[in-house]
């Protein structure tokens, strides 16, 4: 029987006052924030292919649990006002991000840094237009791509809504974060292999301290759930929040993910494992939520840079015309849709548009937000160059084009180091010199004084 079919379906969801677990009210030397969280419900209510896994050959089937969108607001001014939202998807493309924030600009006022849109990365949740479209290794029937053109739409409209609803919930509230772990993620390469099992959260209260929103990030793969069966579901990001949302009623929890591109959850795979590994980090979550936190009392500064990562080299007509007679359809069906783009005259690409976005509470806290599957060795490395005890790292975020691999994972190759573009179609590997770009880019943009003391 489908997760939740007793429940009634949300659309927005205000923010009530918390019933449970109440702090003495605040003094009065709290920093207060305008702050304000909401709620959507983006499940489809007709059958659409799924994402994430390219093994399937047919339409949904049913639903587990419900999927969602969260927004948080943070801001009284439109000079000050920012947006994280947190959507229940395999990969939000960059184009239906850049839309979302042109619709924002225009009716909020809001900035395009100030910005952020992370996906889960379910492997259980709607296909959209333009993301991981080689994913089946061939194309959709139409009466298929009517609906997934359809649910993109829809989904556009939708996180629109869920900003502009959240914007108007707002209310002072102080922000609080602070850091814990989760175990579950399980390096996918190697056996024993480099994880971030860090867990930030930030948690916005009101005047009587009572939880309004919570916002927290794990580095592993929603990937709790195999192909089959083939249903919606939110797998273990969705969980976490349907756990940690029982527990604090009326409180919007929004759960995103960090480098843990080459990370899986461990154990996996089945429902019954996908609700375990949401309850560690709802356990984990409530743990830190009861201690004390640290206070955020700060402007939020926003940044962001717009670089584009080069390709490797390219595969000449030739090489190409090979690879179109591959067993393996899927590299065979990449092949022909780029041979098919130079007979039409069509120049392959030699770059990918990259946005690098960072988010700073003055010197109290620092968050990057990375666009891509982006591998384990950033966050490490990040947390190494930065103080770890101040830097929150999010992948997953604004875009999710390819894999981004670190050098060693680009110089040991395999999945993450580029075999997987073909699913992006994507015309070639990206080069070695990767990461170091990356992580320059994030040195550019956040303050000197999170660096880690030498």
């Amino acid at each position: 029987m489908p997760a939740n079919n007793h429940l009634p379906r949300r659309l927005l969801i205000p923010l009530l006052l918390l019933t449970f677990g109440a702090l003495p009210a605040l003094a009065a030397k709290e920093t207060f924030y305008a702050v304000g969280a909401a709620q959507v419900d983006i499940t489809p209510d007709y059958p659409i292919r799924l994402n994430g896994y390219g093994a399937r050959v047919k339409e949904s089937e049913g639903i587990d649990q419900h999927i969602y969108a969260q927004a948080l607001a943070i801001g009284s001014s439109k000079r000050s006002l920012a947006i994280v939202v947190t959507v229940d998807n395999v990969a939000v493309p960059a184009h239906l991000r850049e839309e979302v924030a042109a619709r924002l600009a225009k009716k909020a006022g809001l900035r395009n840094e100030r910005f952020a849109l992370c996906s889960t990365h379910t492997h259980t949740a709607p296909m959209l237009t333009g993301s991981c479209p080689n994913i089946f290794g061939a194309d959709l029937p139409p009466d298929q791509q009517e609906r997934v053109d359809r649910y993109t739409i829809e989904l556009t409209d939708k996180l629109e809504q869920v900003a502009l609803a959240a914007l108007k919930a707002r209310q002072p509230a102080t922000l609080a974060w602070g850091q814990t772990k989760a175990g579950f993620a399980a390096n996918r390469r190697t056996k024993d292999g480099p994880v971030d099992h860090d867990l930030p959260a930030l948690v916005a209260r009101d005047k009587s301290g009572r939880v309004r929103a919570l916002f927290t990030s794990y580095a592993c793969h929603c990937t709790t759930l195999a192909d089959t069966p083939n249903r919606i579901c939110g797998d273990w990001a969705g969980y976490a929040r349907e756990h940690l949302e029982g527990d604090h009623p009326g409180a919007i929890v929004l759960v995103a993910l960090g480098c843990g591109a080459d990370a899986n959850p461990n154990p996996r795979t089945g429902l019954e494992f996908a609700t375990q590994n949401g309850n560690a980090i709802r356990t984990a979550v409530n743990e830190l939520v009861r201690r004390p936190l640290s206070p955020l009392r700060q402007k939020l500064a926003c940044q962001t840079k717009p670089i584009s990562l080069a390709y490797d080299t390219l595969p000449t007509r030739e090489q190409w015309t090979a690879l179109a007679q591959s067993d393996n359809h899927w590299i065979a069906y990449h092949a022909k849709k780029n041979l098919a783009r130079l007979d039409r005259g069509e120049k392959l690409p030699t770059r990918l548009p990259y946005l690098v976005q960072t988010w700073n509470f003055g010197q109290e806290l620092a968050m990057v937000f990375l666009p891509g599957e982006v591998v384990v060795d950033y966050s490490l490395r990040l947390k190494k160059e930065y103080d770890p005890t101040r830097l929150w790292v999010n992948a997953y975020a604004n875009d999710v084009p390819c894999y981004i691999p670190s050098k060693r994972i680009w110089r040991e190759g395999g999945y993450e180091g580029g075999d997987a573009m073909i699913y992006f179609d994507r015309p070639t590997r990206l080069v070695e010199g990767t990461e170091e770009l990356i992580v320059s880019t994030v040195h550019e943009l956040l303050p000197p004084a999170f660096l880690a003391p030498r």
